[in-house]
């Protein structure tokens, strides 16, 4: 009888390869894993809190991503922006973090779509998603450290207005159904006047 192939090994496969290494194998292991790839020391740097700006290299994949520039063929990506929030979330997924990388995103997309007059429906329909999951992890920090995050969400819902495609709408509602105590002494005129 011919041997069954085995399917591609899975992680309870690495854990039990993992147990027969001993320390010093191990973070030799870590060594190498972190000399292979920019993602890699990222993701330890943020798990193991090292570094003054974790958050630097997750901002810079989603600059990229969602903010690209069209002068060098970068092309947008809406998935690989959201990817970068969602390795830092993996990696360590401090709450302040992602409501930081959150409305980074959206901050992104903004200058992006002001500065070249993007079009597309589908990022436009990402970008209110993003707000609005922005205002539920701003929702979900302690009060005293959400005014400068409200204040930031607030800005970009005052130049929503230049965006067309129902945008500002769209985002008025998700700002007024967040509910946010003490949102009428931030709330601002919402004429499309820059902040």
């Amino acid at each position: 009888m011919a041997d069954k192939k085995k399917a591609s090994p899975s992680w309870i496969d690495v854990k039990a390869a993992l147990q027969t290494f001993d320390r010093v194998g191990l973070l030799g292991l870590v060594q190498d894993l972190y000399a292979v790839s920019d993602h890699n020391q990222s993701f330890l740097h943020a798990r193991l809190g090292l570094g003054q700006d974790q958050l630097r290299p997750y901002k810079a994949a989603i600059s990229r991503w969602i903010c690209p520039d069209l002068m060098r063929n970068q092309h947008v990506s809406v998935s690989n922006a959201k990817k970068a929030i969602a390795d830092y979330k993996r990696a360590i997924g401090r709450l302040d973090g992602l409501a930081e990388l959150s409305i980074f995103y959206c901050e992104e997309a903004f200058c992006f779509v002001e500065s070249c007059a993007f079009e597309e429906e589908s990022y436009f329909a990402a970008l209110i998603r993003m707000y609005d999951r922005s205002l539920n992890l701003v929702l979900n920090l302690p009060a005293p450290e959400r005014s400068s995050y409200v204040e930031r969400l607030n800005g970009l819902r005052s130049r929503a207005g230049k965006l067309g495609w129902g945008i500002q709408d769209e985002i008025n509602s998700l700002w007024y159904d967040a509910d946010l105590p003490g949102l009428a002494a931030n709330d601002s005129d919402c004429s499309g006047a820059a902040n």
